[in-house]
């Protein structure tokens, strides 16, 4: 059975608001985050074009390089997956999210300032029952050395393995379970990160024109730029463990099994989350199932602030 404070879907008490600068594109966006109906799911609307709105799921996928983007109708909405994650990892199943620009902002490349924002307002339980996609039998997916797979599982949980030829890299493992890990202390401060001799050839592709060390970690040869440090030794895995996240949000409901990834990246997760789909018998629509209120303790409608280590 699933626990209580999964049996109803929630959306923001309060409307949430930040601002900052795109990773790719350079340019300054404006956020917001307000409250929606039951059933809604989470729709970006770009408000510099009248409102054009674009669902988070993954028919409007669009590219899936350096970050993932959707696209509707010739309208771009990029780098969704911190963001994505952040709001799939505090319940929160149905939100607009108003933009005034093609890239959500990438703040400190992290999802701790979208967590945050969450905290600030908090989340409003709804009458609308919760509905989970069930893995009932493995899904694999294998390009070269890269591989990602999903098993049944009572919880959702991440496995994630990647592999660099970096002395603070190198080969690294992480297992996150929802509910009983903290999202909040152990994935969601964990930064985007890169490496010093990719920057020019990406930003001749026209990307990271926003980048800087404030908003990722970049690796020299044989350490980082970044003043400050790491945030956690095994940081570059628990970005990924965060970017998965993300990216399974597009299935338009919280997943149900264990995914277990290797030296994957957003092609990968987009092409598991696809897979899924098309596969008959993979997974089963499933709704919470009912409790009875007299036993339920306060709903929880905000989280704990999240420190960094």
């Amino acid at each position: 059975m699933l626990t209580w404070s999964l049996d109803k879907q929630h959306t923001l008490a309060a409307a949430s608001a930040i601002e900052g600068i795109g990773l790719h594109s350079g340019v300054n966006v404006s956020l917001r985050l307000l409250p929606a109906p039951s059933g809604t799911g989470v729709i970006f609307r770009r408000t510099d074009l009248n409102g054009f709105m674009i669902e988070a799921n993954h028919r409007n996928v669009a590219r899936v390089s350096y970050a993932t983007s959707l696209m509707k109708k010739g309208v771009l909405i990029s780098t969704t997956e911190h963001l994505l994650s952040a709001l799939a990892a505090s319940q929160v199943d149905n939100v607009f999210v108003e933009i005034d620009s093609l890239e959500v902002p990438i703040l400190d490349g992290s999802a701790l300032p979208f967590l945050r924002l969450i905290t600030q307002v908090g989340l409003q339980r709804q009458r609308a029952r919760r509905v989970y996609f069930k893995v009932m039998q493995p899904v694999e997916v294998v390009e070269g050395e890269k591989r990602i797979a999903v098993y049944p599982s009572a919880s959702f949980r991440a496995t994630y393995r990647i592999a660099f030829p970096h002395p603070l890299i190198g080969m690294q493992e992480l297992t996150f379970e929802m509910g009983k890990n903290s999202y909040e202390r152990e994935i969601a401060p964990a930064r985007t990160f890169g490496f010093i001799e990719e920057v020019e050839m990406l930003r001749k592709s026209g990307l990271v024109r926003g980048g800087s060390l404030e908003n990722a970690v970049v690796l020299s040869r044989d350490g980082i730029l970044n003043p400050e440090g790491l945030r956690f030794p095994d940081e570059f895995c628990r970005h990924k463990i965060l970017d998965l996240i993300g990216d399974l949000a597009l299935f338009g409901h919280p997943l149900i099994g264990h995914v277990v990834a290797e030296r994957a990246g957003h092609a990968m997760h987009v092409a598991l989350v696809r897979s899924m789909l098309r596969q008959k018998g993979a997974l089963s629509i499933v709704e919470s199932e009912p409790l009875d209120p007299a036993k339920l303790p306060k709903p929880r409608v905000g989280l704990s602030s999240p420190a960094l280590p």
